[in-house]
Formats: C-alpha cells, sequence, structure tokens
C-alpha cells in the first residue's frame, strides 16, 4: 500500500509539472492579422514558458526559430530553447510568425517580430519583467528576423488605442545563433532571400535587409555563435555583423566553433559547441540580466 501512495504522489508529482511547464499560448493579432488572413494553425502566436516564480528573474527573450522562411523549426530551436532560457530563470516566448510556406513575404515576418517585443512588453508588469530587458533571439533566417528587428524599430505610437501599440519595439538585446545575415553579400543563404522577398527583390530592398549594413549606435548589444563547418549559412554573416556592431561601438560578444554543421539547436552531442549555452549565459550575466 505505501508503495502505491509513493507511485502515486510521483505520478501526480510529475503530471503536476507537466501541467506547470505548458506554455502560455497569445495571438498576437486577436483582431485579424494584417497583410492576409491565415489560416488557424498557421496564427502568428507567442507561446510563453515561464520559469517557476521563486527562480524567475526579470528578463524575457523572444525566440524565433528557423527554416528558411519556409517553415519553422518549432521544437529544436524553439521549444527546447525555452526550456534551456527558463532553466537560469528568463521567461521565454517562441514566435509562430508567418513566411512564404504560409503564403506571406516580407515585411510580414517583421511585422509579427515586431508585434512580439511589443506585446511582451506591455505584459511586463503581469509577468513581473522589467521592461528594458525584453531581448529577442534567432536561428538561421530567424536569426534574420531577429536581426532585423535591431535596426528596424520604433518607439511605438503614445497614441493609439491599443496598449501594445503604444510599446516600443526595440529589443535590448540580441543572440543570434548561426544567423542569416547579408542579401547581398556571396555568402548569403539564398533560399532565405528568395521565399521573404521573391525572384527578383527590388535593390534598396535587399540592401535595407541585409542588416550588417543598417547596423547603428542604437543598435542592441548582440552575443553570436557559428560553426566553422557550417556550409549552409556560411560564418562570415557572423562575422559582418560583428564587425559593423564593433565599428559603430555596439556591445558584441562572437563565438566560432570547429564543429558541428548548420542547425546545431542547442548541440548537447557536438564537441567544443555544445559550450554555446554556456557561454551565452555567463555573456547574459555580464550584461546584468540574469539579476533577480
Amino acid at each position: 500500500m505505501l508503495r502505491f501512495f509513493m507511485a502515486l504522489t510521483a505520478a501526480l508529482s510529475l503530471a503536476t509539472l507537466a501541467l506547470a511547464t505548458e506554455p502560455l499560448q497569445i495571438p498576437l493579432w486577436p483582431e485579424g492579422a494584417p497583410n492576409g488572413p491565415t489560416k488557424p494553425e498557421d496564427e502568428p502566436t507567442l507561446f510563453v514558458y515561464r520559469p517557476p516564480a521563486d527562480a524567475a528573474n526579470r528578463t524575457a527573450v523572444i525566440i524565433c526559430p528557423g527554416g528558411g522562411y519556409g517553415h519553422l523549426s518549432m521544437e529544436k530551436e524553439g521549444s527546447k530553447i525555452a526550456e534551456w532560457l527558463n532553466s537560469f530563470g528568463v521567461t521565454a516566448a517562441v514566435l509562430r510568425y508567418r513566411h512564404s510556406g504560409t503564403g506571406h513575404r516580407h515585411p510580414v515576418p517583421m511585422l509579427d517580430g515586431q508585434r512580439a517585443i511589443r506585446t511582451v512588453r506591455s505584459h511586463a508588469q503581469d509577468w513581473k519583467l522589467d521592461p528594458d530587458k525584453i531581448g529577442v533571439m534567432g536561428f538561421s533566417a530567424g536569426g534574420h528576423l531577429a536581426s532585423t528587428l535591431g535596426p528596424h524599430f520604433d518607439a511605438g505610437d503614445a497614441a493609439a488605442g491599443d496598449p501594445i501599440d503604444r510599446a516600443s519595439s526595440r529589443p535590448d538585446f540580441m543572440i543570434l545563433c548561426y544567423p542569416v545575415i547579408s542579401f547581398t553579400d556571396d555568402f548569403t543563404h539564398t533560399g532565405s532571400r528568395r521565399n521573404l522577398l521573391g525572384d527578383n527583390p527590388d535593390a534598396d530592398l535587399v540592401r535595407s535587409l541585409s542588416n550588417h549594413l543598417q547596423v547603428t549606435q542604437e543598435t542592441p548589444p548582440t552575443f553570436l555563435f557559428h560553426t566553422d563547418a557550417d556550409t549552409g549559412v556560411p560564418p562570415a554573416n557572423s562575422l559582418a555583423f560583428y564587425e559593423a556592431l564593433h565599428t559603430a561601438g555596439v556591445p558584441a560578444e562572437l563565438h566560432i566553433y570547429q564543429t558541428g554543421g548548420h542547425g546545431v539547436g542547442l548541440a548537447a552531442d557536438i564537441p567544443g559547441t555544445r559550450d554555446w549555452p554556456r557561454r551565452c549565459q555567463a555573456w547574459l550575466e555580464t550584461r546584468g540580466l540574469l539579476d533577480h
């Protein structure tokens, strides 16, 4: 009998943990998304993972999964990353944004990303967050989206009827993981560019979304990592962005690891490269983003 009650208690504890880790789902555009309708399964949504209250700090990160602007890696570059951020007290919001696979091109992903930042910032008081500690993180093409949100932002519309639209869309920091950065150089990821902009995009638009060319002193501090063996999105992308940040005087940290190809995620089984989550956490701590 004792064993039965012990097993029952353990099962209930696991069930409670599973329920506690179920994300809160927040539609970005409850009144209807701009630039075209979407299927219910494609509706732009934030999946919010919150750490236990006694372990939480006041920082949040919006995660943009990769997928070449044609699909989204919602687990490997989404929920798994959220769980890792939760493990040291950071609130994580995985962004399901629209892309060419849902019939959308620029500026739709950027609009969804900007709205996501505004949404999390507008919930800062409810979720016990610091509105000045809202960052964005992206992988591959999601890294391109994240790096687009850094230079392309506005302070919000103070006169807007929707309180979310009153919030700034500027991220306070960025974490870019094997990101697509340039659409103009020979090291660009042509599939991401085509999916986002079509076959014959305007040259000025291409340049405006080559984000190393858009860096200014107002671009947020940035952590980058890449692998030297990445032939899908070459590390020259991260190098170009880091150089632009350094030239502009923006605090930045770059790690390029020898092993691992493209799309390594947390890289748990890759010697050397599996160090990047620890380095990233240390960078967040150095920036004062893990203070309680």
